[in-house]
């Protein structure tokens, strides 16, 4: 049985002091609440904070040791349980976690494999069709890319690579239909 890899670290996407609107318990019996995303895996979650110092973008410690402004993980949620706001700053916070961990979703385009005889890993990026697909498996057999910058220079036809996986986890997070799953959880 596989068990599931919690996240250790989030973003805060949306602070609700007095936890949901159309929560039926009166006001006074209502925690605040955190919506985040994770940054390893792009769970989206929903936190009960220690302190109400917490602002949009701070990056909290959920891991299983102390906790100093988290209380609790308390549940995980899909895209359509976030507020308008946490929706909004989304993908501000994911491009942040895409653009702090540059390393890991570079080692993607130097690993990324076949998921079946006829669909790579790489197609499922925004934009990668075979032709660009065999460009990034040429180059990276003559040496693996280093960063970003490294992949737009040596492959013209990604001038941003970084937003091609900002692009594709949006889309998983979005659509709960969505087949594989490259970076986040499902």
């Amino acid at each position: 049985m596989r068990t599931e890899k919690k996240e250790i670290y989030a973003v805060v996407i949306d602070i609700l002091p007095r936890g949901h609107a159309n929560d039926p318990r009166p006001q006074f019996r209502r925690e605040p609440l955190l919506q985040a995303v994770g940054i390893d895996q792009c769970k989206l979650l929903e936190l009960v904070p220690k302190t109400d110092d917490l602002q949009l973008h701070d990056m909290v410690y959920i891991g299983d040791k102390e906790r100093d402004k988290i209380e609790r993980v308390k549940r995980r949620i899909g895209y359509e349980d976030l507020t308008p706001t946490a929706k909004l700053e989304l993908p501000f916070a994911v491009e942040g976690i895409v653009k702090e961990h540059e390393g890991r979703f570079v080692e993607f385009f130097n690993k990324a494999i076949s998921v079946t005889p006829k669909l790579h890993m790489l197609h499922l990026l925004p934009g990668i069709g075979k032709k660009l697909m065999w460009e990034i498996l040429e180059e990276r057999e003559k040496a693996p890319f280093t960063s970003f910058a490294d992949i737009s220079e040596r492959i013209k036809a990604i001038p941003h690579p970084e937003k091609m996986i900002l692009n594709r986890i949006m889309e998983e997070l979005e659509d709960p239909h969505v087949k594989y799953h490259l970076f986040t959880s499902k």
